[in-house]
């Protein structure tokens, strides 16, 4: 089984048992209780457990596949990733919720269900634990399950649940795969020594109490069932392999690093079999974060980021690798999760560049940094310490992290003197501060960039009025470049940067980026296409003007459902955040409820009204006084000064706003409401299109409608009437199906039922799926014999047993196929009076059947 099978069994299982499927959330929590990153299927559900909202589920369950990053944290597995064949910094996780509706006696039948029927599994390789207060669990997988009482485990921490220090929590019971004698001693997952033998592959969480601020435990209200089974740990076990990197996502990953660096998994190498696992992992690490957008930085995620790709970079660095590998390990991850997660697809370009040029300037610094770290270690001599000034250096002066100089440090057994570090950190900050005091500049960079300022001045910007500018270059600082003048938007307020080009005589620049280096001074991202670039040349410097066109719709689009949000829902509502680009635009705001799909037709009306209305905007500088008088809003987390900047989005929008926007409200074209959807306690996000964004997904629901009414042979407008008929006649279908079924089982039970031997029979029936070999087990045993045990290869493949007794028999259903069901390499079915078991091999089926008649005693 691939992953993507997988992932499709999963959602099956339990659309069928009534769950809502839910796509993956981002890696992006929001949650003002989230962690770094979203670790958990149950992180996007928060708000439903803590009962800050309603679950939008009928009825209230759901199951999601739902990517997930641990590399940051209380939840960090970043130093094992390479090391270890268990811990993987991206991964992926199975999960079905319930928010107050079914509890334990449901969520650990099916559990067993879909490891022993849906995955075949071998029942008898599966231990099982239960907290140590937890008596219902247990009772239920010994008694309604069926589980042996001698591999359930009564377990402390390792089985209560904590969503932090107070709120819902409960008992859990999970899962593990014994993988055999070769791997641990025995013992079970009690046994402390043996964690490399028994690994946990999924986790039943029972969120049944609430703890108080005092640590008391009260019931929940509703109680709830929040599950998590690891997609590549169950490959893994199905590949009979204790590496999560035989999962087919990882081993396609592990190819590619393979075919980068030359180097092969296993021959020999510990070190080059680290590596090729570190690059697997972290090439599916960093394509989705950015793809989620998250972007390398010096802070909170994004350092994270940077410092997952660095490493990678580092790990092919000390293999002798000199091209780039991050753009292969990124193409990679998209051909092989681009199918499950279509985003992967959609941002590839971005995601490639985006991690490319920190690849580009990790392996400079590596270049610079390596050398002399390499020489102050060979400086130690006997020493095990790195002196802390010398780790200082290398950050300080060549930018070489101190997490890098750790790790190569570690690999030589050397410790690096932190307290050593951290006191020439706080000389430095003293040194800044004295400084700063006297009016200088402490951070070489930043420096620079204040020299800039002091020698050019302020960046004139000529975006509002022209797209293209003539300027001069004042300054060059690596990949960016500084103009006197520009056309170019720097991000703020919400806008993202604007891209395009800067050309002189000598050669052509560009633009990928647009930032404010310090207020009042604009950077340019650049990566030099053409010739060469040199300070103190005129340039013509030109935006892409398709792009910003598309983007001042946007933004001017988001005033006015600003306001229409406020006319709809209440003047409470204020904005919290947005995002304006060349794409779509995102707002969002505060509000206590989900918006009802009617407030949302309404806001989306108002909006589209003004835009027909095609009123002028207009835009002008004012005194902060005197647009306060005036009623202008001011944009969440943009900062002003005594003069401001005040647009007005026709007559009904008023507010500060330093953006670029259309001439008038008609330009902005039809704008369309994509989603909202909650993102905190009491705060919302809206989406939105408009101009030739609405319309590009307009006809992409015309097509979608046009290639069903094809398919179906009918007009758009008479989908609904056809689907309908066909819905109707389908059920009808089934329903003859099942009595056509029920008769045929009927007749064939009777013909059965006369060759039975001191009134048990056991017969072959193939081509029966294990449901309906259930029912003509049943049937066959309600004709008054004492047990039935039905073996067959369905259609699928694979291997169905079924025994079936009388109560007053004196025979158990699971005894007369435990033997079998082992023979052709399964498990399952040790219910006492209906066992349904399930195997992998057809050619051992006679046999199996043979050892049944020998349970039943007619052999």
């Amino acid at each position: 089984m691939h992953a993507n099978e997988l992932r499709r069994a999963w959602t099956e299982f339990f659309v069928a048992r009534n769950h809502t499927p839910v796509p993956s959330a981002g890696l992006i929590p929001h949650h003002p209780t989230a962690p770094m990153f979203t670790n958990a299927g149950m992180n996007q559900f928060v708000p439903y457990f803590l009962g800050e909202e309603e679950p939008p589920f009928t009825p209230r369950r759901a199951t999601t596949v739902q990517k997930c990053v641990r590399a940051g944290g209380k939840h960090n597995d970043l130093d094992a990733i390479g090391r270890s064949l268990r811990h993987l910094s991206f991964f992926e996780m199975l999960g079905n919720f319930s928010f107050g509706d079914y509890f334990k006696a449901e969520a650990i039948p099916w559990a067993w269900e879909f490891v022993t029927e849906v995955l075949r599994l071998d029942g008898d390789r599966i231990w099982v634990t239960v907290h140590v207060s937890d008596d219902d669990a247990e009772e239920i997988w010994r008694d309604s399950v069926g589980f042996p009482a001698e591999r359930i485990q009564r377990l402390d921490k390792d089985n209560f649940w904590e969503m932090g220090e107070t709120g819902p929590c409960g008992p859990s019971s999970e899962l593990f795969w014994d993988f055999g004698p070769d791997l641990g001693p025995e013992g079970g997952p009690a046994n402390p020594v043996a964690d490399q033998r028994y690994v946990e592959i999924w986790n039943l969480v029972f969120p049944q109490y609430f703890r108080q601020a005092d640590g008391e435990l009260t019931d929940l209200a509703n109680r709830g069932i929040d599950t998590g089974a690891g997609l590549e740990r169950i490959l893994g076990v199905l590949e009979n392999s204790p590496s999560l990197y035989a999962a087919d996502t990882l081993r396609a990953m592990v190819d590619r690093a393979e075919e980068l660096t030359g180097a092969r998994l296993g021959a020999g190498d510990e070190q080059a079999d680290v590596a090729l696992r570190l690059l697997a992992d972290h090439g599916r690490t960093m394509t989705f974060l950015v793809a989620d957008g998250v972007n390398p930085s010096n802070e909170d995620r994004g350092y994270v980021l940077r410092r997952i790709i660095r490493r990678a970079v580092r790990f092919a660095y000390l293999l002798g690798v000199e091209k780039l590998v991050t753009p292969g390990l990124v193409e990679r991850c998209v051909e092989v999760m681009g199918d499950a997660y279509p985003e992967l697809r959609t941002e590839r370009d971005r995601v490639e560049r985006v991690i490319t040029n920190e690849e580009e300037r990790f392996r400079q610094t590596l270049k610079t940094g390596s050398g002399m770290l390499d020489d102050a270690l060979e400086k130690l001599g006997t020493s095990t310490v790195l002196p802390g000034d010398v780790a200082f250096k290398l950050h300080d002066t060549f930018g070489f992290p101190l997490d890098v100089t750790k790790e190569v440090a570690a690999e030589r057994g050397v410790e690096i003197d932190e307290a050593g570090f951290t006191a020439a950190m706080n000389e430095q900050r003293e040194r800044a501060r004295a400084a700063r005091k006297a009016g200088k500049v402490d951070d070489a960079l930043t420096a620079r960039y204040r020299e800039i300022l002091d020698q050019a001045g302020t960046t004139e910007f000529t975006g509002y009025k022209e797209y293209e500018s003539t300027a001069r270059i004042v300054a060059i600082v690596d990949d960016e470049l500084f103009l006197d003048r520009t056309p170019f938007y720097a991000e703020g307020g919400g806008q993202v940067g604007d891209t395009g080009t800067i050309t002189t005589p000598t050669g052509t620049a560009r633009v990928i980026d647009t930032t404010s280096a310090l207020p009042g001074l604009t950077r340019h991202t650049v990566e030099v296409v053409d010739g060469d670039i040199s300070q103190g040349q005129e340039a013509i410097a030109s935006i892409d003007v398709e792009r910003r066109e598309a983007i001042r719709r946007n933004h001017t689009g988001t005033h006015l459902l600003h306001w229409a949000l406020r006319e709809v829902l209440g003047t409470h509502v204020k904005q919290a955040g947005s995002y304006v680009g060349p794409d779509r635009l995102r707002f969002d705001f505060s509000h206590f409820e989900a918006v009802k799909p009617e407030e949302l037709e309404r806001i989306e009306d108002l909006v589209n009204e003004r835009v027909l209305d095609d009123e002028p905007v207009r835009a002008f500088e004012t005194s902060k006084d005197e647009a306060e008088r005036i009623g202008a809003i001011a944009f969440f987390g943009d900062k002003y000064g005594d003069v401001v900047r005040v647009l007005e989005a026709g007559s009904r929008s008023t507010e500060l706003c330093g953006g670029t926007h259309v001439d008038a409200t008609g330009m902005i074209g039809p704008v369309r409401i994509l989603n909202e959807g909650s993102i905190g306690s009491n705060l919302r996000r809206i989406e939105a299109t408009t101009g030739m964004g609405t319309l590009e997904r307009v006809r992409a629901d015309e097509h979608l409608l046009e290639r069903a009414a094809s398919i179906l042979r009918v007009r758009p407008d008479e989908l609904p009437e056809r689907l309908e008929k066909e819905l109707e006649a389908r059920r009808a279908l089934e329903k003859e199906l099942e009595s056509l079924r029920r008769a045929a089982a009927g007749g064939e039970a009777k013909a059965l039922a006369t060759s039975a031997v001191d009134g048990i029979v056991v017969a072959r029936r193939d081509g029966v799926d294990p449901n309906g070999l259930r029912d003509l087990a049943l049937a066959v045993r309600d004709q008054g014999t004492r047990a039935v045990v039905l073996g067959g290869v369905p259609e699928r493949g694979g291997v169905a047993l079924v025994a079936a007794v009388a109560k007053d028999s004196g025979l158990k259903a699971g005894d007369l196929i435990a033997d079998a069901a082992r023979t052709v390499g399964g498990g399952g079915g040790k219910q006492a009076d209906v066992a349904v078991a399930g195997g992998k091999d057809p050619s051992k089926l006679d046999d199996a059947l043979a050892q049944a008649r020998a349970a039943a005693g007619i052999g």
